[in-house]
């Protein structure tokens, strides 16, 4: 069921958060059937370390949402889902590594490297990156050929060199650098907003949707995807590690460029509003047959404390 969103714009929290504690139990259940316990020397204990237990499965949300709002194949978009995921917590563990950001806390708990060792936590990564694309591949014939090929190149273009992979190659050449406004958002475009965009871009792909429609919530992934991580920014400076799950303030001790060092506090949170209101309109002007459930989704990036 959707959440429905009030006409002043709001949404049923009590609906949506229902909706969303339902999805979040389903991708938990589906990951840990789907991340080996198995794997050789300790390798499923490190990969299911870094997957399991932990996160806002915000994408995997993203796609079962949009997959919803088009009537999309369920088992599809959940092997969807759970792919996004899997490139998410792969990009993670590789990130938070020495060689890259150095951080010791992710989601409350060690970093992958800090338990496991950092040759254990880039072997974890590794594995989960090539799971994430046996799931949208799988042998048994349930997802169709030709969407098999369409999820894996739009989850592949999200995380390579154009998108993911190339943003972290910026944002680590940034460190100390005064990005003005349009480099700051072309990093950003690919570092983080590259797989949520995917994630809705995948959704509707289970429901084959027309050129218009997909358009529409190219331009509606694309908005939320900047909008998070500009609110990514704030509570950096505004937030405790205790509530983010992650350490606070390495931004600005690491003197990377940040949408709040460029404008300030409440220019950022407006920069955020507006970004957010530019995702609903897409929606509306889309023509989006159910949209509820990704309104209220977009609000929750806004609005979020972690």
């Amino acid at each position: 069921m959707n959440a429905r969103l009030h006409d002043a714009g709001g949404y049923d929290a009590v609906a949506f958060g229902a909706w969303r504690t339902r999805q979040q139990s389903a991708v938990e259940a589906a990951l840990s059937r789907w991340v080996p316990a198995d794997a050789p020397a300790g390798l499923g204990e490190a990969m299911r370390y870094a997957v399991l237990d932990g996160g806002k499965r915000l994408r995997p949300l993203l796609v079962l949402a949009t997959a919803e709002a088009l009537d999309g194949e369920p088992h599809a978009a959940m092997r969807a889902a759970c792919a996004v995921e899997l490139i998410h917590a792969y990009s993670l563990v590789h990130d938070d590594m020495p060689c890259m950001d150095n951080d010791v806390l992710r989601r409350g708990k060690p970093t992958v490297h800090v338990k496991y060792g950092e040759a254990q936590a880039l072997l974890a990564g590794d594995a989960l990156q090539a799971l994430a694309f046996e799931l949208l591949v799988p042998g048994d014939g349930s997802v169709s050929a030709a969407l098999s090929a369409e999820l894996c190149r739009r989850l592949a273009l999200a995380s390579g060199a154009d998108g993911m992979a190339g943003g972290q190659a910026v944002d680590l050449a940034s460190v100390g650098v005064a990005l003005d406004q349009p480099a700051l958002e072309a990093m950003h475009r690919r570092k983080t907003g590259a797989l949520l965009q995917a994630s809705v871009l995948m959704g509707a792909a289970t429901a084959s949707a027309p050129p218009p429609r997909m358009d529409a919530l190219s331009t509606y992934g694309a908005c939320l995807g900047l909008a998070f991580q500009v609110v990514d920014d704030i509570l950096d400076v505004t937030a405790d590690s205790a509530t983010l799950g992650k350490t606070a303030g390495k931004d600005a001790a690491a003197d990377k460029p940040t949408f709040v060092s460029l404008m300030g506090l409440a220019a950022a949170q407006s920069y955020a509003d507006a970004t957010l209101e530019r995702a609903h309109e897409a929606l509306r002007a889309g023509g989006v047959p159910r949209p509820d459930t990704l309104h209220a989704l977009a609000d929750w990036v806004g609005r979020r404390a972690s």
